[in-house]
């Protein structure tokens, strides 16, 4: 199986599409802030997937999704401070932070799984 064959690291490819999407909408001086540290993080989620994956060892992938699971607790942060800067409408913070949950619940899943296999 690839790691693009994981239906988390598709999810989080999804997120990070809908992050670039809110991303320009963002005003220009949040550029080099809030922008570039969602888009940083959102990323860092399927890139951490996917090189875990390729590490072929449980341990280093376990890891790697562990430092997923961090990135995405710091994007879900960075989702709620836009929502409270009003730079981002409750409707789509909280349909992103729906996407945030499942990952989060789907990263877990397969920690485990690793963990116990």
């Amino acid at each position: 199986m690839r790691y693009r064959d994981l239906i988390v690291w598709q999810k989080a490819m999804d997120l990070v599409v809908e992050i670039y999407r809110l991303s320009q909408t963002l005003p220009a001086t949040e550029k080099f802030g809030l922008t570039s540290q969602m888009q940083r993080a959102a990323v860092s989620i399927p890139s951490n997937i996917a090189e875990g994956h390729a590490r072929k060892s449980s341990g280093a992938f376990i890891n790697h999704l562990s430092i997923a699971a961090g990135s995405l607790a710091e994007l879900e942060t960075q989702i709620m401070l836009a929502e409270r800067l009003n730079l981002c409408p409750k409707e789509l913070s909280q349909s992103l932070l729906a996407c945030a949950d499942e990952i989060g619940r789907m990263l877990t899943g397969l920690k485990t799984s690793l963990t116990n296999a």
